[in-house]
């Protein structure tokens, strides 16, 4: 088997299109990497708060234009309005994506679609900042409603309060319970914006690659510390070489005798093994409900927060013996403690 053949699907470039001779050198840069196919540049930068860098316009795209006829890349950018659009088009960009902050609101996508109705250019549609699966298919939804059979999605995390190791989380089950209503679309992941730094795009890329994604987006700037934008999650790229040669392909699916044998054994334990745990959870909140019985007949409240706190520190450590993370472990009783108070509210 050639792993070379199962190689995803590149998209590399500046966050955002600072000058001409920027986006000219990075873009010579990248066609020297053969699994880079799409040079990306954002033209409009959508900031949090104004007085940032919010693109260089309608002249940006004549750079992307000047990377298409001077190199073999084909050329990406982000649109957030249908004027962006019609910029777009008339200037021959070959992919478009809608970023995350668009993808939330559908009177925008709806206006998007309709600006972009039986287009044959590829459509990306990155997921919505918050976790929220639906807007995430709506999205999709309405694109697909306008006749445009080019789509994709693009992962690049969801926005969270909490301070955690990502920039923005990625929510890893979010986007196969996504695959799993849309098998046949192209899934790309987004590990800069995921990792917001440039020490976890790597973990992140692979992670992707295991899970079967169609490709990866990745910033990539000539000189990252001095970018305009996101400088901290940019790589040179020399590194974006090193970070892709660096990263293990696997086939989708092998139709050997042996592996589909020894599979196929495994995954008898694993179903055996889940009954065990559904039937084991079904007694435990029977005795939940119980324990809601007592608690109702003597006006004692339900949470009881000290012996929950416990219950955590137990479990977690329970858990870390066995070689399970503190996240999982946490996620699980989690779920397991507010189902234990639905069944005790229903007594």
């Amino acid at each position: 088997m050639d792993s070379n053949q199962n190689k995803p699907l590149v998209i590399a470039g500046p966050c955002s299109a600072e000058t001409r001779t920027q986006v000219l050198n990075i873009a010579q840069s990248l066609q020297d990497i053969p699994e880079v196919q799409v040079f990306r540049a954002g033209i409009w930068k959508p900031r949090t708060r104004p007085g940032g860098f919010e693109g260089a316009g309608e002249e940006g795209l004549s750079w992307l234009q000047e990377v298409k006829q001077t190199t073999r890349l084909q050329v990406a950018t982000e649109v957030a309005t249908p004027q962006h659009v019609a910029m777009a088009v008339a200037y021959d960009i070959d992919v478009l994506w809608i970023g995350a902050r668009t993808t939330v609101n559908p009177f925008l996508m709806d206006a998007l679609a309709e600006a972009l109705h039986g287009t044959e250019k590829m459509i990306y549609i990155k997921n919505p900042v918050n976790p929220d699966l639906a807007l995430w298919i709506g999205g999709v939804e309405r694109f697909m409603n306008q006749n445009i059979c080019n789509l994709g999605v693009i992962h690049r995390g969801f926005s969270t309060y909490d301070k955690t190791q990502f920039r923005n989380q990625p929510e890893w089950q979010i986007a196969i319970d996504f695959r799993n209503q849309f098998p046949l679309l192209p899934m790309i992941a987004d590990p800069s914006h995921i990792a917001g730094n440039r020490i976890g795009l790597q973990g992140i890329a692979q992670k992707a690659m295991h899970l079967g994604y169609s490709g990866l987006m990745i910033e990539t700037h000539d000189r990252p510390d001095e970018a305009w934008s996101d400088a901290q999650q940019q790589i040179t790229p020399q590194t974006l070489k090193l970070l892709l040669d660096s990263l293990e392909y696997r086939f989708p699916e092998v139709l050997l005798p042996n592996f589909q044998s020894q599979l196929a054994n495994f995954r008898s334990q694993i179903d055996e093994l889940d009954l065990k745990i559904v039937d084991l959870l079904g007694k435990r909140m029977a005795i939940a409900t119980e324990i809601g019985g007592i608690k109702k007949a003597n006006q004692v409240t339900i949470l009881q927060n000290k012996r929950w706190v416990q219950l955590l520190q137990t479990m977690t450590e329970q858990g870390r013996n066995k070689g399970l993370s503190e996240h999982f472990m946490l996620n699980l009783f989690k779920a397991i403690h507010q189902e234990s108070i639905s069944h005790q509210e229903n007594v």
